[in-house]
């Protein structure tokens, strides 16, 4: 599934560049009037980049969860054995308390011991649990990353149509010398179209930018630091 997820990212690189190519050669044809701005393309690479990036941090705190899960189940099968043997001593120590060995005293003290460092161990998993695996799972499933992909997948249908809409004024345009007085309205208002659509692409593409580099900056930050409470907790 991951594969056949990066062959379609892939694919759908390739056709921006390759629209991207012919419409920049359109301008150089004299259709000037369907070209966008350069500061445009730069945000549709910028939100592609934004996207790859968001993705692959997403991914990798799911990967933190599930191994810091992983990490506490496994901890807690051995704070109960633990648990276990520390009963044992106490159950031995308390039989043969009055007897002329030391070995009671030693088996108590050993589970005292060991009971002080399974409850250090139970808060530190607890402590994994609520800091690192909460906070991460809601930074998967928050509504800031799923709003900033929202808008850029907006922005994505908008191009398209921007496209399509250039695509129909060039149509148009090609038949200029020929054309009747309700065909030059057509144009007319095709024109208008996509030059309002070319607005409303570079608006709706900054705002996307803008939700997706907030995303961006929190996953960093909060995977950051959850890696560090993991380092002091020494998991």
């Amino acid at each position: 599934m991951e594969a056949i997820k990066k062959q379609a990212t892939k694919l759908r690189e390739q056709v921006a560049k390759q629209q991207q190519a012919i419409l920049r050669q359109l301008g150089h044809l004299g259709h000037e009037s369907v070209m966008v701005d350069e500061a445009e393309l730069e945000i549709h690479q910028r939100l592609q980049e934004l996207y790859m990036s968001t993705r692959a941090a997403k991914h990798f705190q799911r990967d933190i969860v599930r191994g810091v899960e992983g990490y506490i189940s496994t901890s807690k099968k051995q704070v109960e054995i633990a648990r276990k043997l520390v009963d044992n001593c106490y159950k031995y120590g308390s039989e043969i308390q009055n007897g002329p060995s030391t070995l009671p005293k030693v088996a108590v003290e050993f589970g005292t011991s060991h009971a002080a460092m399974e409850d250090q161990r139970e808060i530190m998993l607890g402590v994994l649990g609520s800091q690192v695996c909460e906070p991460l799972r809601a930074s998967i499933h928050g509504a800031p990353l799923e709003d900033a992909r929202h808008l850029t997948h907006s922005y994505d249908r908008m191009r398209q149509e921007f496209e399509s809409q250039a695509t129909e004024v060039i149509r148009r345009q090609s038949k200029f010398r020929e054309a009747s007085t309700e065909s030059l309205a057509k144009l007319k208002n095709a024109e208008t179209r996509l030059s309002e659509l070319k607005s409303s692409v570079l608006v709706l593409g900054k705002e996307a930018t803008d939700a997706m580099l907030s995303v961006e900056e929190e996953q960093q930050q909060i995977s950051f630091q959850k890696l560090l409470t993991m380092l002091a907790g020494r998991c």
